[in-house]
């Protein structure tokens, strides 16, 4: 019996199949695998290659939404090459490649969390950029002893972004220190804790944080470190906790991001595929992707 040409037998239209070389979509992917200076060591640099693998098991249609993501384009901007740099190292790289691209929305596939300072840098000047990190951690160790995965936040606030741009939500209990939260009060750091995500939702939260942001800034960057998600469903996250944000608060926070016309990038972060278990954490980065281009589409 001869095979239809549209048949989908043997396989169907993946989200990988998105991913083009054509510098006009208005989505860029692009990779940036650093993993040196983790505080707990790990292969967060594998994460970017096991995304893209897995975008192939995702089809492009939502079945409860009927959003079908065909007609969208997604420009590959391939991964810098990072290895053996440490965050100052990759700074300047990883700051002008975002800032080279020009699409509506970029996507940042980490890598350990010390890539969101230059991240944000290439999005704009600090003082009129929005931060919001959904993330256990406030990410505000002390730099004293250089650049890591546990201060981005807190060398972006140094660097001159003002705390009241900065909103910071799932963060967990008896996972951060008094002096984090202090500091973060002092300068006027938004806090939104896993309670709050449990009592309000993290679509409504981050409804709350992009209307107080936008009447100060141009434009947003969103940091999601999947450690803030439940440690049973995410295996793969080095810095994960029993009790964290349930990954379908994950995944509508994802959509809600995608579809709001103020953010300019994002990314993932700390996902350690060497951690992984069944592949219960790169599936979720998969869906994250998915669902982000789900809102995506539905903009304006």
């Amino acid at each position: 019996m001869k095979e239809a040409a549209d048949s989908e037998c043997r396989g169907w239209r993946s989200v990988a199949d998105l991913l083009t070389g054509d510098h006009t979509a208005p989505v860029a992917l692009l990779g940036a695998p650093l993993n040196e200076k983790s505080l707990t060591p790990g292969r967060c640099d594998l994460a970017p290659k096991v995304l893209r693998e897995t975008l192939k098991r995702f089809s492009v249609f939502d079945l409860e939404t009927e959003t079908d993501l065909t007609p969208l384009r997604i420009f590959d901007a391939g991964d810098l090459f990072l290895k053996t740099l440490t965050p100052e190292g990759s700074f300047a790289p990883l700051r002008d490649r975002v800032a080279s691209l020009d699409q509506e929305l970029i996507v940042i596939a980490g890598g350990n969390n010390a890539i969101t300072r230059p991240g944000v840098h290439g999005i704009g000047p600090l003082s009129k950029t929005g931060l919001i990190t959904l993330d256990a951690h406030f990410d505000l160790r002390d730099t004293d002893c250089g650049l890591t995965n546990g201060n981005p936040v807190r060398a972006l606030i140094e660097d001159g972004l003002p705390g009241a741009n900065v909103v910071q939500i799932g963060l967990a209990p008896f996972a951060n220190t008094r002096r984090a939260f202090e500091f973060a009060s002092a300068q006027g750091i938004t806090i939104r804790t896993i309670t709050d995500v449990r009592t309000c939702g993290a679509v409504t939260l981050l409804e709350e944080a992009i209307e107080m942001l936008s009447a100060r800034c141009d434009r947003l960057y969103v940091d999601f470190d999947i450690d803030v998600i439940d440690r049973a469903q995410c295996p793969g996250a080095p810095g994960a906790r029993p009790g964290g944000m349930p990954v379908d608060e994950f995944f509508a926070a994802a959509r809600a991001i995608g579809a709001c016309s103020r953010v300019a990038a994002v990314d993932l972060t700390e996902f350690d595929p060497a951690l992984d278990f069944a592949d219960i954490t790169a599936l979720t980065a998969g869906r994250w992707f998915a669902e982000l281009l789900a809102g995506f589409s539905a903009r304006p």
